[in-house]
């Protein structure tokens, strides 16, 4: 990264510090974001005010270009995962007797409004109506939360949301233009066998340059099967073939390892067959 956004970056977390009751919420990533025309685009929006929306396909990085944002702003991170029973209360929060009285036990949202935290909205296009309607709000220009029965929570002047999606899901669905017109949105780039051959170097610094390298080549072919439509997105699985380079480095035969990390994890029969012959071309003993 440049120094002119170090510089800008530096300045805005001297400018906001963090709450040091949130402190344990500034976590380092494990993994460090590959794609530096990705990361300059998504730095200068957020400079700029802005919240994101990373759209992809599987494995392009999008949660883990929104955790080294997070570490890269120094910024307590609260992140909501959508599924069928996501609702308005589990982001704002519920009320609960304390001291005998009825208080607020604030959700993800109205803490990372508070604490001027990143709020990572993971899997944004599974969000069921009352979910995006919060959404609505809180993304709105004014800038303020309002709870009944509650007074209004502005949101902290560090506060920024990234949300992520994948296309296709069971359970997805199109986001709406109200709710798209409140982001910035970057489409991430599929990563080149280059530099997924770098991430698994990186995540398995111990395998040996040819387990690297056929990984690396096997996710590509897998994945582009899935893009023909010639078998699901189940076997492309970044985190699966991470986990077949461990286990490879820890002794375990390379058939082996991706059989029980990839392939096992396609339960219908003849896809998995499939699976197993694009295996066995760079796998083959």
């Amino acid at each position: 990264m440049n120094k002119e956004l170090l510089s800008r970056i530096k300045a805005f977390t001297e400018n906001y510090p963090a709450d040091p009751a949130v402190q344990d919420r500034i976590v380092r990533p494990a993994v460090s974001f590959i794609g530096e025309e990705t990361l300059d685009l998504a730095v200068r929006a957020l400079l700029a005010g802005e919240n994101l929306l990373l759209c992809g396909g599987k494995a392009t990085g999008k949660n883990i270009l929104a955790d080294n944002l997070s570490w890269l702003f120094r910024r307590p991170v609260y992140t909501v995962s959508f599924h069928v029973n996501t609702d308005s209360s589990t982001l704002i929060g519920t009320d609960t007797f304390t001291d005998g009285e009825v208080k607020l036990r604030r959700g993800p949202v109205t803490n990372t409004a508070a604490y001027g935290g990143f709020c990572v909205l993971d899997e944004i296009n599974m969000a069921k109506s009352d979910a995006v309607a919060v959404l609505h709000a809180v993304l709105d220009y004014r800038r303020i939360i309002d709870i009944p029965g509650y007074d209004l929570i502005p949101l902290h002047p560090a506060t920024r949301f990234i949300a992520t999606m994948n296309y296709g899901y069971e359970g997805t669905r199109e986001l709406n233009e109200a709710l798209v017109s409140r982001f910035t949105v970057i489409r991430m780039p599929v990563l080149s066998e280059e530099k997924l051959q770098e991430l698994l170097r990186i995540e398995s610094p111990d395998a040996a340059s040819a387990h690297i390298n056929h990984c690396a080549a096997l996710f590509l072919d897998l994945n582009e099967k899935a893009v023909n439509g010639e078998i699901s997105t189940n076997s492309v699985d970044l985190r699966g073939m991470i986990t077949a380079l461990r286990l490879m480095t820890g002794g375990m035969s390379p058939k082996d390892a991706v059989t029980i990390s990839i392939t096992n994890k396609v339960f219908d029969e003849y896809e998995r067959t499939l699976v197993d012959d694009i295996v066995m071309t760079r796998f083959a003993g």
